[in-house]
């Protein structure tokens, strides 16, 4: 771990994938958006696009082969600024995996306030991505940078999928259990380091796992359906993968694992905006009447380089509800 003696966090609005525009707004953005195919003829066919907000974009180049396409970036969301490269990065190859994927080349995105931070702490973050880019197997090939007011890193990622082993978040069936890889609290841990600089290790060392292997047991599992857990929290995109499916869901609200320290930060009132924006979006489709308030912004809470929700048995991985067919509320807390 690098020591800098320069709070990262403090150069930042929001903390990671809490930043993300609220899935309502998002979605009204988008709304109208119309994507046109190409005017002339290309090669591929789009699989996944923009339909159902999937983690990310994938193109059949072959009967077995599928290119996956998709991009993260955000501001430091730990004060160490290798840890935040560590973080973006696994967060960004985070969207292959989600996809059953496997990351095959990675490109930088770096914004920085060149006169007042160090060029020193920017290689910092550029050399923690780099790092779990070689630990992913991933080519790492340049990228972009720009002179911001605010520093952002992360990652534009291309991988590979076999388009019939892929993972989506549109084939989930009545039955299937749901399955969860890494536990929540992230973003309000998160929250409270900005706040107050009181160090999360375990929080680090989730937000910095790797997705692979998880992704890697569930597609031999034969597992289709799933996503991961970042900006929108558990609710927000189980909501997504439930409404993409036709599907609802029942959830374990005592199955569902938490970082040690999560209670007493939401407990302490440090709770991200973007959390509580996903809560206000998605509570009108739950019946959250069997959790506390506390439990239900936990429920909601916007991570930052999560784990793997899926819909199917996978070793190892905890069951914490199951799909069900749709009823009145898209998803029932009990």
């Amino acid at each position: 771990m690098t020591v800098t003696g320069t709070r990262m966090t403090q150069y930042a609005r929001g903390g990671g994938c809490a930043c993300k525009v609220s899935p309502g707004e998002l979605e009204q953005l988008v709304a109208g958006l119309t994507v046109a195919g190409p005017a002339a003829p290309t090669v591929g066919e789009l699989l996944v696009g923009l339909d159902n907000g999937d983690d990310a974009a994938v193109v059949r180049l072959d009967a077995s082969t599928g290119l996956v396409a998709t991009t993260d970036f955000f501001g430091p969301v730990v004060d160490d600024p290798y840890d935040w490269g560590r973080i973006a990065a696994a967060n960004a190859l985070s969207d292959v995996y989600a996809m059953g994927g496997r990351p095959l080349v990675a490109l930088n995105l770096l914004c920085w306030p060149r006169d007042v931070l160090s060029w020193d702490l920017a290689a910092d973050v550029l050399r923690g991505g780099a790092d779990v880019a070689a630990a992913a197997g991933c080519h790492l090939a340049g990228g972009h940078s720009i002179d911001d007011p605010e520093p952002k890193y992360g990652m534009a990622v291309t991988g590979l999928v076999d388009p019939a082993r892929m993972i989506r978040n549109d084939a989930g069936r009545p039955g299937l259990p749901l399955v969860l890889s890494k536990p929540l609290g992230l973003g309000v841990l998160n929250n409270r380091h900005k706040a107050t600089g009181e160090a999360f290790p375990d929080a680090v060392a989730t937000m910095t796992e790797l997705n692979r292997d998880v992704a890697q047991r569930a597609v031999s599992a034969g597992v289709d359906c799933g996503t991961d857990v970042t900006g929108f929290g558990l609710l927000g995109h189980l909501y997504k993968l439930c409404r993409a499916s036709g599907v609802s869901a029942v959830l374990d609200h005592r199955a569902v694992p938490y970082l040690a320290g999560a209670r007493e930060a939401v407990a302490a009132g440090y709770v991200p905006g973007g959390t509580r924006r996903n809560l206000d979006w998605v509570a009108p489709h739950c019946d959250l009447s069997a959790v506390s308030p506390d439990e239900a912004l936990l429920l909601a809470d916007a991570q930052t380089s999560g784990g793997l929700l899926l819909a199917g048995a996978v070793p190892g991985v905890p069951v914490i509800g199951e799909l069900v067919p749709r009823g009145d509320a898209v998803i029932r807390v009990r």
